[in-house]
């Protein structure tokens, strides 16, 4: 065995993630459980950061790279975790490696797999990876003529980051043409300069998730994510109003074929660009007849899939991620995973996703949580008299773990009635494909 192999890792103590949602709040609450880690600090954090023991909340923009290379040299970091899409568009990882740090996470060209649809779809054409036929455009008559030869009602994409609201899936043309009028004429902004139309697919609509180092990867359980504000899903599109894990669609056999034909050629066409993608890997797939197809790709962890994914994952998480961003996958421990099942739902404000509700006090009564409950905090803030406060569109994801769906969501629906603020929204009905106690009462 070669002396490569034979290294081990470093150790790994102390922990950076950058970002402010639920996705961060729960990467820090599984990375602090993490076997060896002493603390994790999280910037900029939000008001449930130091709800978790170990973990530390740094109050620094996640734009103001010169102050996190500070802050990094200061707590001494080992690892960087990135968790927004939007700073690793803007090359935030690049900058830090430049500074000799170990960041988890891709580099500004890699994050075009999300940052741009348009290039996202050719790298995939090119490839020969499985996706729906698109049309790539920049002006309003040029997208309204595809639609005209085509005949069918299409998908309407933002091509740039439209925080997971940039997609209209119309029913008719007509509505085809009104998200393409929107999208051009500023509700996307800079985002829907230019748009991609696509055909329409059909079938169950799944996440994948993979760790990679750029050359290997490990799969992590899959996801169903619901993107509608309302029961039945109805409403407009969120960024995600709950989630479950794992999705029950995928069994080993097409994991396999998922990971063989969609993210390993995925992964060999960006070595092609040669593009040294370290991070998340984060498919979203569509079940149809034919066969797995791509919807989109994403370049860091889904929210609230991650909120779902994060009670399911060992005491290795840190050390994989540490692997990951080293380039040394190969020499990582095998993570283990919880065979339970996850399920998480979603709290909104008044107003979200146009207008959301700020300011408003919430309580949280949490004599009898138990250890497979966790609330991850995304929209909140403590004021000045360390009352927790609405600070976003999302404000709190419940998550719980039982060996049925029916017991995760049970539980999860049950901690709902020991949390209130005055506006709170949120959905009955996540995950009702999979509850069978749903789909009883339903049927009564």
């Amino acid at each position: 065995m070669s002396n490569a192999l034979n290294r081990k890792l470093p150790p790994i103590k102390r922990i950076l993630v950058v970002g402010s949602g639920g996705r961060e709040n729960a990467l820090a609450w599984a990375l602090i459980r993490s076997q060896g880690i002493e603390m994790v600090f999280v910037t900029p954090g939000n008001g449930g950061t130091e709800n978790h023991k170990g973990c530390k909340r740094l109050a620094i923009n996640e734009n103001d790279t010169k102050e996190l290379i500070r802050s990094c040299s200061i707590n001494q970091i080992d690892l960087v975790v990135i968790g927004p899409e939007a700073p690793l568009a803007a090359g935030l990882a690049d900058q830090l490696r430049q500074e000799g740090l170990i960041v988890f996470g891709p580099g500004a060209n890699g994050s075009l797999l999300e940052a741009s649809k348009t290039w996202a779809k050719a790298l995939l054409e090119e490839a020969n990876i499985p996706t729906a036929k698109f049309w790539s455009v920049n002006t309003e008559a040029e997208a309204l003529s595809i639609v005209s030869k085509i005949n069918v009602p299409l998908v309407v994409k933002a091509d740039g980051l439209a925080a997971g609201k940039g997609v209209t899936v119309p029913s008719t043309i007509e509505e085809t043409k009104k998200a393409i009028h929107e999208a051009m004429n500023g509700k996307f902004g800079e985002a829907g300069t230019q748009i991609v139309l696509e055909e329409r697919l059909s079938g169950p609509e799944v996440s994948v998730f993979a760790l990679t180092d750029g050359e290997r990867l490990v799969l992590l359980p899959s996801a169903q994510d619901h993107k509608r504000l309302l029961d039945n899903d109805q409403g407009p599109n969120t960024g995600g109003m709950g989630a479950y894990s794992p999705a029950p669609h995928l069994n080993e056999e097409l994991l396999n074929n998922i990971k063989s034909s969609i993210l390993e050629p995925t992964l060999k066409a960006l070595q092609n660009k040669k593009i040294n993608y370290r991070g998340v890997l984060y498919a979203g797939l569509m079940l149809t007849k034919s066969g797995p197809q791509v919807i989109e790709f994403n370049c860091r962890f889904g929210d609230p899939e991650c909120q779902t994914l994060m009670p399911l994952m060992g005491k290795e998480f840190a050390q994989i991620l540490y692997a990951c961003a080293l380039g040394r996958l190969d020499q990582a421990p095998k993570l283990e995973i919880n065979k339970n099942c996850s399920a998480c739902v979603v709290t909104a404000a008044d107003g979200y996703p146009e207008a959301p509700r700020k300011g408003d006090e919430i309580s949280v009564d949490l004599v009898d949580l138990s250890p497979s409950i966790q609330i991850f905090h995304s929209g909140t803030k403590l004021n000045s008299k360390n009352q927790l406060l609405t600070d976003g569109g999302r404000v709190l994801s419940i998550v719980a773990q039982g060996a049925t769906f029916d017991e995760a969501f049970d539980n999860v629906y049950k901690c709902m009635g020991k949390i209130t603020y005055k506006g709170i929204n949120f959905r009955q009905d996540i995950g009702k494909e999979v509850r069978q106690t749903f789909q009883s009462s339903q049927r009564l």
